[in-house]
């Protein structure tokens, strides 16, 4: 096979062998795979923050070969992002080779049959590497434990190379422990731990607020406010098992499958019944009409749909190891929530702009001022959404070796702050009431003699329903003329 860039190797594996899911690495007899002129097999790459806590540690690395040969060396290599370039060379301008060729070991000195290794500029200690050689015909080489400092901070990539072809087939078990300084989270994932804290008692307080309001004014609930209940409880489980997950991978190491797969379904259905509110909203149910009609089977058929998508979604970029997952596979389960996203975008935009027309027909200005104020708020939901999508594809397109790992938690906390933010606006503008019940569907009774009038009472907006002054003064008429 011809030999390879260096950027490319490192593209290929870091996407369809990624352990990225844990900072215990461990090595299940996994195989080595021909890169270019060399095995290899993808260690890890996480970032990591300087500190004299913070390490890469290998134990119970153990090489396993098919073959009885004499001899046979592999080589650990560990380097930072900036340094890629260090490990390889090109003879006459050619492709970039891993291992020393005789053209390179007359070019640049290197010793064939190693890796090409040159000196770091900020140390020249780094790229590390770490030997292991087979002894005799032995099957099998055991690497002696090693911790290594991390004295930088960076993204730290670790490649297990050899370039013995000798040493088809071999296969390695083990592990590696990747460690921080406050734990054992991915330096990209540290923040989204306090990030949790921060939105957990966001939606605490939010909670707090709409159930004292919720409690007040129980006898006037709508099944809309009843929803967004709902989705209020699940906001707050969904960012406090985050939380709880993020802590036990600090603390162990690794993430726990069940509490993982448990926090990944509660966000999949809030997120599902976010969408589903936001569409009944749109349609005018709860406000303008009682009912869906024969829509109903329609949006619960979309929900349940969006729900498993979602599900597998999270699933297969949350819950355990992902090496497993090909990125066609990613490719196909990203497209239908992509999908279903957009359309139930459209559906919503097409059903507000017919429960807009609805209410000025009816001149119900009060309902109308609402609507038109969620219509905006959604719009400039919509519009910062388009434009962080944009900007997460830049982002992912100009960094394809994470060295902006520390900022890329922001890429994730984004789409949690945005669907709080407009979880509050749905909030404020549909609280419950005293005479929530009676404004919902007073449209349906009697428009033409109906007059509306938005009151403010104890900071709540209450919407209460006027009789005309003129119906009072003919009933007293009527009473009248049968006094004479």
């Amino acid at each position: 096979m011809a030999a390879m860039d260096l950027l490319l190797v490192l593209l290929l594996l870091s996407f369809h062998f990624q352990f990225a899911e844990s900072s215990v690495h461990v090595y299940p007899s996994q195989p080595f795979h021909d890169v270019g002129n060399s095995l290899l097999l993808y260690g890890g790459s996480e970032g990591i923050f300087a500190s004299s806590r913070s390490f890469i540690r290998f134990e119970n690395i153990t090489l396993w070969r098919t073959i009885p040969n004499r001899g046979g060396l592999v080589q650990a290599v560990i380097f930072e992002a900036s340094d890629r370039n260090n490990i390889g060379g090109s003879a006459y301008g050619g492709q970039r080779s891993i291992c020393c060729t005789p053209d390179l070991a007359n070019l640049q000195g290197c010793k064939q049959g190693e890796i090409i290794r040159i000196p770091s500029a900020h140390d020249p200690r780094w790229p590390l590497l770490l030997r292991l050689r087979f002894k005799g015909k032995h099957l099998s080489a055991k690497m002696e434990d090693a911790e290594i400092l991390i004295r930088k901070t960076g993204i730290y990539n670790l490649l297990f190379i050899s370039c013995d072809p000798k040493l088809k087939g071999l296969k390695m078990t083990g592990k590696t422990v990747w460690k921080n300084p406050d734990g054992y989270l991915p330096g990209r994932m540290a923040p989204l731990m306090k990030f949790y804290v921060y939105m957990s008692f966001a939606y605490l307080l939010l909670a707090a607020v709409w159930f004292f309001q919720y409690l007040r004014f129980r006898m006037d609930i709508l099944p809309l406010q009843h929803c967004i209940t709902v989705v209020i409880l699940l906001g707050l489980l969904e960012m406090l098992f985050w939380y709880l997950d993020y802590a036990h991978f600090n603390n162990t190491g690794t993430r726990p499958l069940a509490l993982t797969t448990w926090v990944v379904t509660i966000g999949a259905f809030r997120k599902t019944v976010s969408r589903i509110l936001i569409l009944c909203v749109s349609m005018g149910f709860g406000v303008v009409k009682s009912t869906l009609g024969g829509l109903t089977s329609k949006v619960l058929l979309v929900g349940v749909t969006y729900f498993l998508a979602s599900e597998m979604l999270d699933i297969a970029e949350h819950v355990g190891i992902i090496d497993d997952v090909s990125g066609r596979a990613k490719l196909f389960l990203v497209l239908p929530d992509a999908f279903l996203d957009a359309f139930l975008i459209l559906w919503i935009f097409t059903s507000l702009s017919k429960t807009l027309e609805q209410l000025q027909m009816k001149r119900t200005s009060v309902k109308l001022d609402i609507y038109r104020k969620f219509s905006n708020a959604l719009a400039v939901m919509v519009v910062a959404s388009v434009a962080w999508i944009v900007y997460e594809v830049y982002f992912k397109a100009t960094d394809p070796f994470n060295e902006r790992w520390q900022t890329a938690w922001t890429i994730t906390a984004f789409w949690d702050v945005i669907a709080f933010v407009l979880l509050c606006i749905i909030c404020y503008l549909w609280a419950p009431s005293q005479n929530s019940q009676r404004y919902a569907y007073s449209g349906e009774v009697d428009e033409e003699n109906e007059e509306v009038q938005s009151l403010k009472a104890d900071g709540d907006i209450s919407l209460v329903k006027q009789e005309k002054n003129a119906g009072s003064d003919s009933e007293e008429d009527v009473e009248e003329d049968k006094r004479e």
